[in-house]
């Protein structure tokens, strides 16, 4: 079967799964959850075939959405809040960053690639700085001071300051995918300049060590969700600008629903920043000791993508098998 054929015939079947899943969380008569179930099985055997001859298409994204949002309405009455939270967080959130992995990549690639041209070009002249950041920010660091005390308040201050416009970023960078993923470009890039201009201030001072152990410790989940704002807005602006065999209007609704669960996904990592920026940044430390922090956090985050890659694989399981 081509996949045209295969959307064309079953297409209903699927709109109604979508309407019966609404209809569902309002009214749970005997009729609505026979209809419900047995439309449920169908697409989710329609699923299974799509994942087999389709696995790369939209369509079999599309029919996993579906398909998992009906599940868990269907057993949402043996489920707590709670274990609701859990599944967001150790399931559905890693797959949605699984499924937009490319693209996550290309926003760190923009910003690596503003970081450092702006790099080379303070440390080729220092002067450029001015050029660069914004007006407060350059007043806020004497490049006098850096060279003299690597536990100088600045740098403290300095990061703090980025930790909030990286939150204002991560919430433009979703909305930028309206405007096509331009306006998302241009803040993974810029902002991208910022730190590389800051990371070339403190080099011509010979004191990156120090400016790097002040911001890597919360900087790793902080740019880790800044990377994963940056790839949904990215994505949503290629599915705007190429809707493949859907309208425009289907994809914005589409990635707009992905943009805000992934949004509610960098929450807790923007939290366990705050965290460490608060407790570990300031603290009278060793440099050493803040990049214990910064590899630490770095390595959670690899095993929580692992563990939630093996949670999804079992809950999938589970579904092919009702």
């Amino acid at each position: 079967m081509q996949l045209n054929q295969f959307i064309k015939q079953y297409r209903a079947e699927w709109q109604r799964l979508e309407e019966l899943t609404t209809l569902l969380q309002k009214n749970q008569s005997k009729d609505v959850i026979e209809s419900f179930q047995h439309t449920y099985q169908k697409v989710s055997q329609q699923l299974a075939f799509s994942q087999t001859y389709f696995p790369k298409d939209e369509v079999t994204v599309y029919l996993n959405e579906i398909v998992s949002k009906a599940h868990n309405v269907l057993y949402q009455s043996e489920q707590s809040s709670f274990k609701q939270i859990s599944y967001f967080i150790s399931t559905k959130f890693v797959g949605l960053l699984l499924e937009q992995w490319k693209a996550i990549i290309v926003a760190m690639l923009l910003f690596a690639f503003g970081g450092l041209a702006s790099f080379f070009a303070v440390v080729e002249n220092p002067m450029h700085i001015y050029g660069i950041l914004p007006e407060e920010m350059v007043q806020g660091v004497e490049p006098e001071q850096l060279g003299i005390d690597p536990h100088a308040v600045d740098a403290s201050v300095m990061s703090a300051e980025i930790m909030t416009n990286n939150i204002q970023v991560a919430i433009l960078a979703f909305a930028g995918g309206i405007t096509f993923g331009i306006l998302t470009v241009y803040l993974l890039i810029y902002n991208g300049i910022l730190v590389g201009a800051l990371a070339g201030l403190f080099w011509n001072h010979s004191n990156s060590y120090a400016f790097w152990a002040y911001i890597v410790p919360h900087g790793v989940v902080e740019l880790a969700a800044i990377f994963i704002a940056g790839g949904a807005g990215l994505l949503m602006g290629y599915k705007l600008f190429v809707p493949g065999q859907y309208t425009r209007k289907y994809q914005l609704k589409m990635q707009a629903m992905r943009s805000v669960q992934l949004l509610l996904g960098t929450i807790p990592l923007f939290v366990i920043a705050g965290i460490i920026e608060g407790f570990i940044t300031p603290a009278n430390l060793s440099l050493e000791m803040k990049y214990f922090v910064a590899i630490t956090t770095a390595v959670g985050l690899v095993v929580y993508m692992f563990l939630g890659h093996l949670f999804m694989q079992r809950k999938s399981l589970q579904q092919s098998t009702i």
